[in-house]
């Protein structure tokens, strides 16, 4: 038998196998104003035509998850060099209405002030904060909670921030970015213990005058800190 043939026979086998279609749906996620934000936009096709939804896409036959994702981030923000993480699959039978699809959730991370504004414009999409979504389509609810438990899970075993916050920081920036991930107070001097015992962040002699009559210092990541993990950050207000 040839290979050509054994091909073939293989391919014969599957037929008798249901097909899915495969898409990928993603949780990105920014800061601003004291809030994580999540962009969301109006779907532009049925089932749910106009109705919030992640940002998403069906896998090409030539894509890999990750390859598409990446796709779906460029064109929507117009990014490349950005955090993307994969964190769950969703596959009930019904969730969606209009075919039975398979979803892989990612997770990105980005700086609001760095995104292509028109290309946000252009697919209608708009940052909601994450205390006050709308109404979603599907089960993109319950698809934006597991990504916001890994982005909890994430800050609290490493100290996060590179991808959300500016170049330069002061402490209080940072405990707020992690008030407002955990939705919860931090302690002040027990964070910045904690926080500037982990030897990932470099004290800058520039002085932010607006946060005390003495100024505070700002910070930034040191570059070559690398993934360092640490106790559990909510153990530390």
């Amino acid at each position: 038998m040839t290979s050509e043939q054994a091909l073939q026979m293989l391919s014969q086998s599957y037929k008798q196998y249901p097909k899915h279609y495969v898409a990928v749906d993603c949780a990105i996620f920014g800061y601003e104003e004291g809030e994580i934000k999540l962009l969301l936009y109006p779907r532009g096709f049925e089932p749910s035509i106009g109705k919030w939804s992640l940002m998403g896409g069906f896998v090409q036959e030539d894509e890999s998850l990750e390859q598409a994702a990446f796709r779906v981030l460029l064109q929507t923000t117009g990014l490349r060099d950005i955090f993307l993480e994969q964190v769950a699959a969703f596959s009930k039978p019904d969730r969606d209405p209009g075919a039975r699809v398979i979803s892989m959730t990612f997770v990105a991370l980005i700086r609001i002030d760095k995104h292509d504004k028109d290309l946000v414009r252009e697919n209608g999409a708009h940052w909601w904060p994450v205390t006050k979504l709308p109404a979603m389509v599907f089960d993109h609810l319950e698809i934006v909670e597991k990504a916001l438990d890994f982005l909890q899970q994430r800050a609290a075993n490493e100290l996060i921030g590179r991808e959300l916050l500016p170049d330069m920081f002061t402490l209080m920036q940072l405990r707020n970015l992690y008030e407002a991930i955990f939705q919860r107070p931090f302690d002040p001097g027990n964070f910045r213990k904690k926080a500037l015992s982990l030897d990932v962040l470099e004290r800058l002699n520039v002085k932010n005058t607006t946060e005390s009559k003495k100024g505070a210092f700002y910070y930034r990541f040191v570059k070559d800190a690398g993934d360092k993990k640490v106790e559990r950050m909510v153990k530390f207000c």
